[in-house]
Order: structure tokens, then C-alpha cells, then sequence
């Protein structure tokens, strides 16, 4: 990678030549490094300061201990780059990788201290990113031979969530709503509150001809009673159908037969997906690529 391509401003510039994601900008990914950085440094990394002259020069390379689907390359350069931009970095794999043990993922080459600096905070971040692409990529080969998508949830870290979603993309998974404000979608305690499945839709109808907002809208059912009510009010999006069995989700998508995207719901598993997928609904989501999953084992080693 030539290194004028990563120069002061440079890497946020390509970083958005090359993402898509609307939450993935170089404000929001400066805010959570410097962040992470102050939580963890604090007024200095007293440690490296005490014990490494200020001018020695050093290298290491982040190596992998497990298997599975490398996540978080891209979010190392930035964070070596905040914690020093003199750092040079380079990388021998790329997100979306394939790894096992042994395998190096980058280099990384500069003042001692800002490389121990920087440390803990990249392996924090892309152990656990990998862990979600390689469960999130585990689980979107289970659908194989099915029209399904894999989604997330909002189940995520707090103040982590840019970068849980992020590996989520990386490991084939679609990214559903970033937060509240990007999407309605009624649950059950919402058309609970509200006084059942048809006032929860016409009530967000209006509310979103009144405020002059264009959201989505998608509504939680739980029967098919619900999903024929849902189909008589119309005015949504997508249809979510929460802790159906397969068979009562086969009869779903009878029911809607084509009129609106249907997402499958609640306790889903690697073992029960593949059933789920095989019904004909158009989208799974499941909380535990977030919630639930094993960070990928990797060290950064002085070479």
C-alpha cells in the first residue's frame, strides 16, 4: 500500500471511496478511537513510558491463534494511525480473510512505545470483530440454496455497535436498522400499547405524515391472526414473524404470498436456521452474531 495513500487526511478520504455504510464515517470512527483511546490511556501509557526509551524503534505483527474470518484490519490502521501517524503498517491480510493459526495479518513498524500504546486497544477490537464475522459467515453458509438473508439485531455493546455491525458485513451478514431512529418497527409491547396490530401501523402512519419523516415500517407478529391483520391494514414494509415454527412459517408465507418481505424471529440457532431458511421467508435475524459469540484468539507479537 503506498504510503502516501494513508498521509494526514488521506485514510478517511479512501475509507469513504470504499464504504457504503451510512454509519461507517470518519467522524463516527474518529469519535469511538478517541474514545476507546482515553478510556484506556487516560493521561499516559505509563507503563511504556517508564520502561521504553522515547526514541526506540521497534516492529511487530498481529498474529492468529485460532480459526476462522479475519474482521477489523482497516479499524487497526486508524487506530495505529490516531495513536501515532508515523506508525507504518502493512498488511498481509484483508478483512473478510480466511485464517488460521499461524497466519500474520499485518505488520506494523515504529516507535516502541506508541506500538504498546496502541496494542491492546486493535486486539480488543479485532478479536472481537472477527469472532462476529466468523460466526456471521458460519451461519450465512447455512443458508446456501435458500432466497434467506442473515441479519443482526440491535443486541449489541453499547458504544460498540458501529464496529459489532461492521463485522457483520464483513462475515456476509445485511445489516438491519443502525438504532431507533433509522427504522420503526413495532414489537409486541408496542401493538400491546397501542391496542393491537392495526392502531400500532395506522398510529406510526400518522405520526410519520406529521413529522414529515420517511422511515420504514415494519410490524412484529405473533400468529397468523396477527400476520392477516398486519395484510388488512397494509401501509408497512416488512412483516416480522417472531417464534414460529417452521410450519406455522410455511403458512405465512402462503399467506402474504409475495406482498411483503417477511424476516423470521426469535431463538434461532445454528442448528434450527437451515429449517428456517427452507420456509421461503426473505430474511432471519439473530441476535447472538452480537450477543452471543467467541472472540477470534490473536496476540501482537514484537518480531
Amino acid at each position: 500500500m503506498p504510503k502516501d495513500k494513508w498521509a494526514s487526511g488521506g485514510i478517511f478520504d479512501y475509507f469513504c471511496r470504499v464504504q457504503t455504510t451510512p454509519y461507517l464515517t470518519p467522524e463516527a470512527l474518529s469519535t469511538f478511537i478517541r474514545t476507546a483511546l482515553a478510556e484506556d490511556v487516560g493521561d499516559g501509557d505509563h507503563s511504556a513510558l517508564s520502561s521504553i526509551p522515547a526514541e526506540a524503534r521497534n516492529r511487530a505483527h498481529l498474529l492468529i491463534k485460532d480459526e476462522g474470518v479475519l474482521a477489523g484490519v482497516e479499524l487497526a490502521r486508524l487506530i495505529f494511525r490516531e495513536v501515532d501517524a508515523d506508525l507504518h503498517i502493512e498488511p498481509r491480510l484483508e478483512d473478510g480473510a480466511r485464517v488460521k493459526h499461524g497466519d500474520i495479518a499485518f505488520t506494523v513498524e515504529g516507535r516502541a512505545q506508541s506500538i504498546l500504546t496502541a496494542e491492546r486497544l486493535v486486539l480488543n477490537c479485532m478479536q472481537r470483530m472477527s469472532g462476529i464475522a466468523t460466526h456471521t459467515a458460519r451461519l450465512t453458509s447455512l443458508l446456501a440454496g435458500t432466497k434467506a438473508r442473515l441479519l443482526d439485531t440491535r443486541k449489541t455493546t453499547p458504544n460498540f455497535r458501529m464496529c459489532e455491525k461492521w463485522a457483520v458485513l464483513i462475515g456476509g451478514g445485511v445489516n438491519h436498522r443502525y438504532g431507533l431512529f433509522d427504522m420503526i418497527i413495532l414489537k409486541d409491547n408496542h401493538v400491546d400499547y397501542a391496542g393491537g396490530i392495526r392502531e400500532a401501523i395506522e398510529a406510526s402512519r400518522a405520526y410519520l405524515a406529521r413529522t414529515g419523516r420517511q422511515l420504514p415500517v415494519e410490524i412484529e407478529t405473533r400468529n397468523l391472526s396477527e400476520v392477516q391483520q398486519a395484510l388488512d391494514t397494509g401501509g408497512i414494509d416488512r412483516i416480522m414473524l417472531d417464534n414460529m415454527s417452521p410450519t406455522q412459517l410455511r403458512e405465512a408465507v402462503a399467506l402474504v404470498a409475495g406482498r411483503y418481505p417477511l424476516e423470521a424471529s426469535g431463538g434461532i440457532t445454528e442448528e434450527t436456521i437451515a429449517d428456517v431458511a427452507a420456509t421461503g421467508v426473505d430474511y432471519i435475524s439473530v441476535g447472538a452474531l452480537t450477543h452471543s459469540i467467541r472472540s477470534l484468539d490473536m496476540s501482537l507479537k514484537a518480531f
